[in-house]
């Protein structure tokens, strides 16, 4: 069994494959978040119907990324991998000619369910394939993509909306998507490690109940779900806020604000070495304030005030994702990649429900509604949080739970 080590030709092209597929994804999905205005104005549709073009395409990729796992242990990591991106870089190049909302909400579902092919897959290639002391360093340049194609997808079809129109913005992303899938095609390596074998159905079940029934595990699925419903609540909005008066920026400059996305790629790894140092519990409480703060001061009329409380809500909800996406591999004993998986779809749910609840209460109340939500959402996180200190530890994970040694 040959694995892939640091320092080799191998890893070098293995690397660039999973950041041009990190960066492709969340290009992809994240790319018509600033353009929600603008699909208001064009297909005279409310912001609540807009914010579909992204929360049906996170619902889709959470489901399928439930399914695309299994298919993977049939039919190998790498061909469905490939499948996904080249699939969702066609669907992205439709989405651009789109001449109807209806036409692009159906190219954006189908294109949630072929992306759900790379992240449910990614972490176990690398699992399998990465020599141990390599594969830190080759996860977090796939995280990196994630978090450079998150903020460099809503900035570019910000900036070339504003200068053309959102299909040539859509265009784009669709050229750049496609070249990152043949980077991803051509450079990674073929499996090495992988063993195909007959997907098990009743044990998957039976595996996933016993998540579910964990108390612990559900506070922390719960946790997933508050915080991006909170965040893509805030960023799908904040559009409509800036570009209408008083402020009347341009669509560039909107585009430009979620390079404060960046502040993820500090604080995700900071929150998680304070969270090691100071427990979980209590850096997590912190984070979820830093949310709720930065979304209340996002209520105040001055603008600098306004755009202060984006970073400061980002850097929480990265430092929370941070911590509660880690804490649950350490509390599941077994399938913990089916345990991570069923993280990510309540996760990804969260950023679908808290999205479009989010337009219910902006039509309703304004940006004092969906603030007021984001509040309701962190005061439920809290409850989570202090639930899980009551929690009763899991076997051998006592220990990493609540900080304290294990006592036989």
């Amino acid at each position: 069994m040959g694995y892939i080590e640091q320092g080799t030709v191998a890893f070098r092209k293995s690397n660039l494959a999973f950041f041009a597929a990190g960066f492709n994804t969340f290009a992809i999905l994240y790319s018509t978040q600033p353009l929600m205005p603008e699909f208001t104005k064009e297909f005279h549709i409310s912001p609540t119907m807009a914010s579909l073009s992204l929360s049906m395409t996170t619902i889709s990729l959470a489901i399928s990324m439930l399914l695309f796992g299994t298919v993977s242990e049939v039919w190998g990591r790498k061909p469905v991998m490939i499948s996904s991106m080249l699939v969702a870089s066609v669907l992205s190049i439709l989405t651009a000619f789109s001449s109807t909302f209806e036409s692009l909400l159906l190219f954006r579902i189908i294109q949630g369910i072929a992306l759900g092919g790379l992240p449910s897959i990614a972490m176990a290639y690398l699992g399998e394939e990465m020599e141990p002391k390599s594969l830190g360093v080759a996860m977090g340049l796939y995280i990196s993509g994630n978090s450079l194609g998150a903020v460099c997808g809503r900035i570019i079809s910000g900036t070339l909306t504003d200068l053309f129109n959102w299909h040539v913005a859509m265009g784009s992303i669709s050229f750049i998507s496609l070249v990152a899938s043949l980077i991803f095609w051509l450079c990674l390596p073929k499996s090495q490690n992988f063993h195909a074998r007959t997907p098990e159905f009743k044990k998957l079940m039976a595996s996933m109940g016993s998540h579910l029934k964990d108390p612990g595990l559900l506070c922390l699925f719960g946790i997933g779900f508050l915080i991006l419903g909170s965040n893509v609540a805030m960023y799908n909005y904040m559009g409509y806020v800036l570009t209408r008066e008083p402020y009347s920026l341009s669509q560039t400059l909107v585009g430009w604000i979620f390079i404060v996305f960046l502040v993820g790629m500090f604080s995700s790894v900071w929150m998680a070495k304070m969270a090691d140092k100071y427990g979980r519990q209590k850096v997590l409480m912190i984070s979820l304030l830093l949310t709720l703060i930065g979304a209340c001061l996002t209520l105040h009329e001055w603008l600098w005030i306004k755009i202060l409380g984006l970073p400061i809500l980002t850097f929480g909800f990265f430092g929370s994702h941070s911590i509660a996406s880690g804490w649950v591999g350490r509390r599941a004993l077994h399938d913990k990649a089916q345990a991570s998986s069923l993280y990510l779809f309540f996760y990804y749910a969260g950023s679908s429900i808290g999205g479009t609840m989010g337009g219910v209460f902006w039509s309703s109340f304004g940006w004092s509604g969906v603030v007021g939500m984001i509040v309701v959402f962190m005061l439920i996180g809290f409850v989570l949080v202090q639930r899980l200190a009551k929690v009763v530890p899991v076997s051998s994970t006592a220990s990493i739970d609540n900080n304290v040694p294990v006592k036989s």
